[in-house]
């Protein structure tokens, strides 16, 4: 699985002009890819790192605070084209990204043990022309992969 994660101070995805999931205070928003071999130890592995990965405004001791630390929200949203190649051509291909059937219930994972977790989290629709919306504080953004 693989995660490009950013701080936020706002998130939101819209869906034919309906908001479906949002964020209105500094979190993270997470967008998540899967491959063909990924499972659900890999999804529970990838939601603890979400959970504690310490991306947040520093405490006043100045050490960097995680979404547990604060209990600050998380946005997450599917995106298959995190696993898209470019390296030949022109165009993408999409071969290592999982199938629908294969990828919405590892992304329903994440969110389910993110919750498990004691987190908020609001979500994207799987599957859905998205448009997301976000204010990146810093930029701050980092791949994470498992």
């Amino acid at each position: 699985m693989r995660a490009v994660v950013q701080r936020v101070t706002e998130a939101r995805v819209t869906v034919a002009g309906e908001t479906v999931g949002a964020i209105e205070e500094p979190g993270l928003c997470v967008l998540i890819g899967v491959t063909h071999d990924d499972t659900p130890t890999k999804a529970a592995q990838l939601a603890r790192k979400l959970w504690t990965l310490r991306l947040l405004a520093p405490d006043a001791a100045g050490v960097e605070q995680s979404c547990s630390d604060i209990g600050a929200p998380l946005l997450v949203i599917s995106q298959f084209t995190l696993y898209g190649d470019a390296r030949k051509g022109r165009r993408p291909t999409w071969n290592a990204a999982a199938p629908g059937p294969v990828a919405e219930p590892l992304v329903d994972e994440v969110v389910a043990q993110l919750r498990a977790l004691g987190a908020k989290v609001e979500t994207g629709r799987f599957g859905a022309d998205m448009r997301v919306a976000l204010v990146n504080d810093g930029p701050f953004t980092v791949l994470v992969e498992v």
